[in-house]
């Protein structure tokens, strides 16, 4: 049952009609961006959704697609329910299209291995300089603290981070991350806009890593040492956790599916704001990294992925499971 958002604004001064939240913007439109951007058309939120390219739009446009099929598959989705989704979608490579959103969620990701804040704080800059001044600029990054990226701001009291917990379209939570300076509209709308989308929420006092990124990544990285040492292999360690604690995947599992890539630079991230050694990266997770084995996503990490299924690898931890 969708809940009404009621007038709330950051300023009198503004052209913009009070009223409901209608329009968000989604800048930045990966894997993760596009599960945002389905949560939230499925909630009935028209969206603006931005990317560097209309050649890499219409490729995101097609793996949006692809991804509501699969939810008619298995989750009892419509081919109505698709065409509703599918139709509140905009796209755009114009940061000028954004100039109606009541809230601007970014979701960059770029293939380097190194840090995306200097790319995020563009991207905010970008944003404030084409919305009005009630609209909420979001980031999604997880191990980044939303006023490392807020000081960039002109009216940095509208900025908050909200971490959508992947898998985006069936996990029912998100962490929201306010600095010390995000303003009570800003919370009070965001708390509106989680419960609109069926998400609780987690209120997270400011930290890189949040709660769930800080307590997942010690976990996978010592499943490395274990699969080192040689104590277990890699579908043991995952079956225990699962089996024995009732996790939904195991470590590995989980790795894949966050991605490799993506895992390593938040590891950098946190072991680069902490400087403790549960954080740092295993040389496990470098080498796969380096010889691109990013996971579910490649179709070969921990395990390999095909036709829909995860196999586990015959081969030696040497040569990363390949037998070779």
């Amino acid at each position: 049952m969708k809940e009404i958002l009621e007038d709330y604004t950051l300023s009198k001064d503004t052209t913009k009609k009070k009223g409901l939240i209608k329009e968000i913007g989604v800048v930045g439109a990966g894997s993760t961006g596009q599960d945002i951007i389905i949560v939230v058309a499925r909630a009935g939120f028209d969206v603006v959704m931005l990317d560097v390219s209309q050649e890499r739009i219409n490729e995101i446009m097609i793996t949006i697609g692809l991804k509501l099929d699969k939810m008619i598959n298995r989750w009892g989705m419509t081919n109505s329910d698709k065409k509703a989704i599918l139709s509140r979608i905009v796209t755009t490579v114009d940061f000028s299209s954004l100039k109606n959103c009541d809230i601007v969620i970014e979701s960059v990701n770029s293939k380097k291995s190194v840090s995306n804040l200097e790319i995020r704080k563009d991207v905010f800059k970008k944003i404030e300089e084409n919305v009005p001044i009630k609209t909420i600029i979001v980031s999604n990054a997880s191990t980044v603290l939303i006023s490392d990226l807020s000081n960039i701001l002109k009216y940095q009291e509208r900025a908050i981070g909200v971490h959508f917990i992947s898998p985006i379209t069936t996990v029912p939570l998100v962490e929201v991350n306010k600095c010390v300076i995000t303003n009570s509209y800003t919370v009070k709308t965001i708390d509106k806009f989680a419960k609109m989308l069926n998400k609780d929420i987690i209120n997270v006092t400011a930290s890189p890593g949040n709660i769930s990124t800080r307590l997942i990544i010690p976990l996978i990285n010592e499943a490395c040492e274990l699969l080192m040492e040689g104590v277990g292999t890699v579908s043991d360690i995952d079956k225990t956790l699962m089996k024995g604690y009732g996790m939904q995947s195991g470590p590995f599992t989980l790795a894949d599916k966050i991605g490799l890539d993506k895992l390593v630079k938040w590891m950098n991230g946190l072991y680069n704001e902490f400087g403790d050694i549960k954080y740092k990266p295993s040389p496990l997770i470098k080498r796969l990294v380096r010889t691109k084995l990013y996971g579910k996503h490649v179709g070969e990490g921990f395990y390999l992925y095909s036709g829909g299924k995860r196999i586990c690898k015959s081969g030696s931890i040497i040569n990363l499971g390949r037998n070779k």
